[in-house]
């Protein structure tokens, strides 16, 4: 199962830092959103390209997760060379994470 198959998820930007949040779709998958979708395994996830801090925030009240990259965006809109400089892409990248 991949992650998208219980959730969707967003994408915002600030300078360097990259915030995803991952919505479960159904009160259902929120406990195992909570349980599974740790800092950890998103730093995993993403690999060594994403060295800097990542910060989890548990929102229960909206059966979300959101996740803070800083570093992600490799020197912001304004200084990165890279193809996605905003990071929008981000989310869908995290969503195919294999639970």
């Amino acid at each position: 199962m991949q992650l998208h198959d219980i959730a969707h998820g967003r994408t915002g930007d600030k300078g360097d830092t990259s915030n995803i949040s991952v919505i479960a779709y159904k009160p259902e998958h929120w406990a195992r959103l909570e349980r599974d979708l740790t800092a950890e395994k998103v730093a995993a996830h993403f690999g060594p390209a994403f060295a800097g801090e990542i910060t989890r925030y548990v929102l229960p009240q909206l059966q979300a997760l959101n996740f803070v990259l800083k570093g992600a965006l490799k020197g912001g809109v304004t200084r990165s060379l890279v193809l996605d400089a905003h990071g929008k892409c981000l989310a869908s990248v995290l969503l195919e994470m294999d639970l």
